[in-house]
């Protein structure tokens, strides 16, 4: 069985000489994405027997995945692990990740920093990642602890029907609601890590907020009906209701209360755009599917 174990990597010099040096004790395969790095984490990957494919400028942690997922297609891999380049993931906790799929039991595995022993986790990337974990599996239908793990394994069809688009973090919640329409199993395990010096605490809301707004997107495409549908029915039903209020003050007073009837004509118009949007954009989607 080939396992690939992928890395994204951004200025990680001090790292991944470690990382890969530990890994290739075990694994044949490792992959490094080097996402437009300026020091030298191409060179040392590279001399230590990794096979790197440089971005040449920082492209985002969803492109280095996407990156990551191509070529290791490409290298006809069975199963890859996405393992980050900065020192926090157990190269002893591969196997258990490896396990479920070799068993048939899943075709995504997540290392859940919930299940296991998680240290030092800041309060506000805990609760921001409950938060879009929570979103997640209200929109998907799971039930996992961890959306936004990097430490994954996937299986050969894993690698063979989803195709990522994302460029940011969000790509990890794109992945699984991909995956979910798919009806691919997925399982978790616990994971030990330690954070150290809070990393990966910078811009913690725009990282939130760009997941958020990256699920959602997601949803809006693969469930168009429920997403503009729902919403522009919800609009049509508030415009006609203030119409029906403008025509009942009007045959009583003789007078047009404008704000409401603004309201009325605002309601009815931006129900009906998004009604029509949903059936088209649900027309396209399956138009895409049945060509797939």
């Amino acid at each position: 069985m080939k396992v690939i174990i992928g890395i994204p990597a951004y200025n990680e010099e001090k790292n991944i000489g470690i990382i890969v040096t530990k890994l290739k004790k075990k694994y044949d395969h490792v992959l490094v994405c080097d996402d437009g790095s300026s020091d030298s984490t191409e060179t040392i990957a590279r001399s230590l027997g990794a096979v790197v494919i440089k971005h040449s400028q920082n492209l985002g942690y969803g492109a280095a995945i996407k990156t990551i997922f191509h070529e290791a297609k490409k290298l006809d891999g069975d199963i890859l692990v996405t393992f980050d380049g900065d020192g926090q993931h157990q190269i002893l906790e591969i196997d258990s990740l490896l396990k479920p799929i070799i068993e048939n039991k899943a075709e995504i595995v997540i290392g859940s920093r919930f299940l296991g022993k998680t240290k030092n986790l800041p309060k506000y990337r805990k609760i921001g990642i409950k938060t879009i974990t929570s979103l997640t599996n209200t929109l998907t239908g799971t039930n996992i602890t961890d959306a936004q793990s990097g430490f994954r394994a996937y299986s050969k069809r894993v690698l063979n029907e989803i195709s990522p688009v994302e460029t940011g973090m969000g790509i990890s919640t794109e992945i699984l609601i991909k995956s979910s329409r798919k009806n691919l199993p997925i399982f978790e395990v616990p994971i030990t890590i330690i954070y150290k010096n809070n990393l990966h605490s910078q811009e913690p809301i725009s990282h939130g907020a760009s997941v958020i707004l990256s699920t959602i997107k997601h949803i809006a495409i693969e469930r168009p009906l429920l997403y503009f549908g729902v919403t522009g029915l919800c609009f049509l039903i508030i415009g006609l209701f203030f119409g029906a209020w403008t025509i009942q003050i009007y045959s009583e007073e003789q007078v047009v209360m404008m704000n409401i009837a603004l309201l009325a004509i605002g309601g009815v118009i931006l129900g009906v755009i998004l009604l029509i949007a949903s059936i088209i954009l649900y027309s396209i989607v399956n138009i895409v599917g049945e060509k797939r």
